[in-house]
């Protein structure tokens, strides 16, 4: 078979499958884990933080990113972590878990887990210890396509895995493969890559931005999809998501802009989950603010400067009590 014509039978098989899946747009925060004090999961709280995204209008929910400090969990862990949200989520909105590996086999079998587990999709980073090449990330993606019925989200992250996906692997990925449906753009600049990514792979691919949503609007406005922020700020970013598609992109900038000096705060390397289990933690959602190492955790000096960011921010994540 010639591959021009493998290219187009992959392409039409995917398009009839995606008839029967999910529309996945919009805001997909991804669910910060949630520990006691002593740092043990603390599942009440998780249960309850998922009712916080989903009344804060999140269209679906992304689990074990670096937001979830999926880095510090057993395999144990996340197993119980997907039966408690997934439970909680009951089929509302859905539900992308992140199953990249350094082994494309363990790849696979995390990938399995969590279809068998209820997700929707799974998002997948490319192998980051021993790095391959194009057709190494090809493989490795081939290999997990075939094992699952499920859509993959490509995560494009090259400030964590200094892994470089270029728009042409990306492309080539979503046109020959019938699993890759999605990628999460994270390679700064994201907009410029997500224009690229456009002209060669088309509607092949739903494109999502990350990075906390930092370029939200600019990536809508070169064709993408969505977002995948954290969790404190949904609301926002979902009042922002509902301006754009209405047309009303100076009131999506207005609001989007308000918020941006506590988004840029968020964006500390190494910090931003502690800010975000800060706010989550003000507002009772989560019983504690624990992070576990090698995450770290703000400082005082931090908290008053967050407090100082808060001010003048109509915070849903600081009023909801339920």
């Amino acid at each position: 078979m010639s591959k021009p014509y493998r290219n187009l039978l992959h392409h039409d098989a995917r398009i009839e499958r995606g008839k029967q899946m999910k529309n996945f747009q919009g805001v997909y925060p991804i669910v910060v884990t949630t520990f006691h004090e002593d740092g043990s999961l603390d599942l009440e709280s998780q249960r309850r933080l998922v009712r916080f995204l989903i009344d804060a209008g999140a269209h679906g929910l992304g689990l074990f990113g670096t937001a979830s400090e999926g880095y510090t969990l057993s395999d144990t862990e996340r197993v119980t972590l997907t039966e408690i949200i997934t439970d909680e989520v009951a089929g509302r909105v859905p539900v992308v878990i992140s199953t990249g590996h350094t082994g494309t086999a363990v790849a696979v079998s995390l990938s399995l887990n969590a279809e068998r587990a209820g997700a929707d999709a799974v998002m997948v980073l490319p192998p980051y210890f021993l790095r391959p090449d194009a057709e190494g990330v090809f493989h490795y993606y081939r290999t997990i396509s075939d094992a699952i019925s499920i859509p993959i989200m490509v995560q494009d992250a090259p400030l964590m895995t200094q892994v470089n996906l270029s728009p042409t692997i990306l492309a080539r990925l979503a046109l020959e493969l019938e699993g890759v449906q999605m990628v999460k753009v994270e390679s700064p600049p994201t907009a410029p890559k997500i224009s690229e990514v456009n002209a060669l792979a088309g509607e092949s691919l739903a494109l999502f931005g990350g990075l906390n949503g930092q370029f939200f609007l600019e990536e809508l406005g070169r064709g993408a999809r969505g977002t995948m922020p954290g969790s404190d700020m949904t609301d926002m970013f979902v009042r922002v998501w509902d301006f754009y598609q209405l047309g009303k992109v100076a009131e999506a900038r207005a609001e989007f802009n308000r918020y941006l000096p506590l988004i840029r705060y968020e964006l500390q390397p190494g910090l931003g989950v502690s800010v975000m289990k800060h706010n989550l933690h003000a507002g009772g959602i989560i019983a504690s603010p624990r992070v576990r190492h090698p995450t770290s955790s703000i400082d005082k000096v931090g908290l008053r400067e967050l407090e100082e960011l808060q001010c003048g921010l109509d915070m849903l994540v600081l009023q909801w009590n339920q």
